[in-house]
């Protein structure tokens, strides 16, 4: 049996996942970004339910 590691990444404006094998070799990459909301000047704001 295949044996993997996922490693996520939740950036700024996007999350990641990453798949590696046993030798620690990048597999497969998937990113998905998101929505930046600025409710204000020099604030920014996600909205948890689009990232999960």
């Amino acid at each position: 049996m295949a044996r993997f590691v996922a490693a996520i990444d939740q950036g700024t404006t996007s999350t990641r996942c990453m798949i590696f094998n046993h030798r620690g070799e990048s597999v497969s990459v998937h990113q998905l970004e998101h929505r930046q909301i600025y409710p204000q000047a020099g604030w920014v704001e996600h909205d948890a339910l689009e990232i999960w």
